[in-house]
């Protein structure tokens, strides 16, 4: 392999991984398995409609020449797929392979992918190994890292699911060169929320750098990949369910699952939503007073730097405090939200009302054209 790599570990004791990021490293990952410990059997690929046209061959050659036997299974591609049917069809799909316990299963896709794959191996033979390769910048920076897995329900995102760690997460940056330009800015969201949670120097770093990561450029989207990485590393480390600071990594997504459910995932993507939402939770920060004006102005100057929605959908306060209701985040029936103190300080509010809240709707639907 080449020698070119950045790799970081998720130290979780017995459940530790490594997240291993490597230009042209696909071709790779039959040899990657074989340094799991795991004997060289069966595994089985799951992607989806969109995704193994593009990469599957690529992959199960290399794990063909490594010494898999190989079996495959093709989801249909669309967050709205991300449901109980879809996942029943996969999980009647590998109960015919009769896969053994320690034979794994490997995630070839995005984010739906590979949370969907995530929660069936979880649950599959009540847990088999499985391996994250993600091909999309969000799954790359974010929901490949970090052991959360989940599909989908009606009365909201991802609320059926698990906490299970990946055995490796096999990250090849050239495969981001068939992402569509939606989907990669998309992805830039997710890149941009780190450095709004945890380090202006890296939120600033996004928005200098907005044009050269919509480009591809080697060093940039490198240095945003890698750097996204070590924080969830860092952060998975300090809370791995969730319990206190991982929560942080929520910013946005309040305000954000809830435009994905009432729109029923058809309208935005996910990295769109969460654009919207963190913009949300900024001006909620400083219409409460935590935060100065400036931090909302530069929150919504670094995502229209990426060539994302900063505005929501002119909804009823009603309608958004029924579909925020439905969060998993949330206290019994107290909603939660992540806000801001600043750019790179954010924290957990339990104090918000649904009067400040209808403020903030009020504030976006008196306006006279949404961005």
């Amino acid at each position: 392999m080449q020698s070119n790599h950045t790799c970081c570990s998720v130290e979780l004791g017995t459940r530790s991984y490594n997240i291993h990021i490597e230009r042209a490293s696909l071709a790779h990952i039959g040899d990657a398995m074989n340094t799991l410990g795991i004997p060289a059997t069966r595994c089985m690929v799951i992607s989806n409609a969109t995704v193994a046209p593009l990469y599957l061959a690529t992959v199960c050659q290399s794990l063909l020449a490594a010494g898999w036997q190989v079996l495959d299974y093709i989801l249909p591609d669309g967050e709205q797929y991300k449901n109980m049917p879809t996942w029943s069809a996969m999980m009647d799909a590998l109960m015919d392979t009769q896969l053994a316990r320690n034979e794994p299963i490997i995630a070839l896709g995005g984010g739906v992918v590979g949370d969907m794959v995530g929660f069936a191996a979880a649950c599959y033979r009540r847990g088999v190994p499985f391996i994250q390769v993600p091909t999309t910048l969000l799954a790359q920076v974010d929901s490949s890292v970090g052991g959360k897995t989940a599909i989908s329900h009606p009365h909201g995102k991802n609320m059926i699911g698990a906490f299970y760690q990946p055995r490796l997460v096999w990250i090849d940056p050239d495969v981001l060169a068939t992402l569509p330009t939606r989907e990669l800015r998309a992805g830039l969201a997710e890149v941009i929320k780190y450095g709004a949670i945890w380090d202006a120097s890296f939120f600033d770093f996004i928005d200098q750098q907005a044009k050269d990561l919509q480009s591809l450029d080697d060093v940039a989207i490198s240095k945003a990949i890698a750097d996204s990485c070590r924080f969830k590393a860092d952060i998975v480390m300090q809370d791995e369910t969730e319990k206190g600071v991982r929560a942080l990594l929520n910013l946005g997504h309040t305000f954000g699952h809830a435009i994905e459910s009432l729109t029923h995932y058809t309208s935005f993507l996910h990295g769109e939503a969460i654009a919207i939402g963190m913009c949300m939770a900024a001006r909620l920060s400083v219409q409460l007073g935590y935060a100065p004006t400036i931090t909302a102005m530069r929150m919504e100057a670094g995502i229209e730097a990426l060539n994302l929605p900063t505005s929501p959908p002119r909804w009823s306060t009603a309608t958004w405090l029924i579909a925020m209701g439905h969060d998993k985040k949330n206290i019994g029936s107290h909603i939660r939200y992540i806000l801001l103190h600043d750019i790179g300080e954010a924290f957990v509010a339990d104090d918000v009302k649904d009067s400040d809240v209808d403020r903030l709707i009020k504030s976006y639907n008196s306006e006279k054209s949404v961005k």
